[in-house]
């Protein structure tokens, strides 16, 4: 009976953060490329904003879970703890937009389930991901296989300069005919 329980508790705590946590990372995967309408029209407006320069601008969305439930259990460790059960408490959301559309998504806070991470995020996406936007990166089986609830898809490499502005510069005739 000891054993059975000792199998079953751990798998319990399986589905308590998996069914969140990848969502979350398959969001920072399909956001990419949505338009700055799409995305406050799905997500809703920003908590906060800050324009980076004239093509970068950072969108930040913010959760409170006042409901972190379950049974805190912390394991004695030399060096520190091992916290087992409970969930996080928040999470920020940030959303680099360049030229108007979703460049990259970063999560940040005390945000990671039992079992999985950033499942705490999956709220602040979840309109989102349910009703996907025609701007949205299309999540394809490949990708979606790749994706794990236990780690963040990597991080997109920066954006390209802006291309140079063209020259405009004045071609001076000679007058003709006269």
């Amino acid at each position: 009976m000891k054993r059975l329980a000792l199998l079953v508790l751990p798998m319990s705590l399986v589905g308590c953060g998996h069914a969140d946590s990848r969502p979350a990372h398959e969001a920072q995967l399909s956001l990419v490329g949505m338009t700055s309408a799409d995305l406050q029209s799905c997500a809703g407006i920003p908590d906060k904003s800050m324009r980076i320069d004239n093509r970068t601008e950072i969108f930040t969305y913010t959760y409170k879970n006042d409901a972190t439930g379950g049974v805190e259990i912390i394991l004695p460790v030399i060096g520190g703890g091992y916290q087992l059960g409970g969930s996080g408490s928040n999470c920020s959301a940030n959303m680099r937009l360049v030229d108007g559309r979703v460049y990259s998504v970063f999560y940040s806070g005390n945000n990671d389930r039992p079992v999985g991470t950033d499942g705490v995020c999956a709220p602040i996406i979840r309109g989102c991901m349910r009703r996907p936007q025609a701007s949205m990166t299309p999540m394809t089986a490949e990708t979606r296989h790749n994706v794990s609830a236990f780690s963040q898809p990597p991080a997109p490499p920066p954006p390209a300069p802006p291309p140079a502005p063209a020259t405009d510069r004045v071609v001076r005739m000679e007058p003709v005919g006269r």
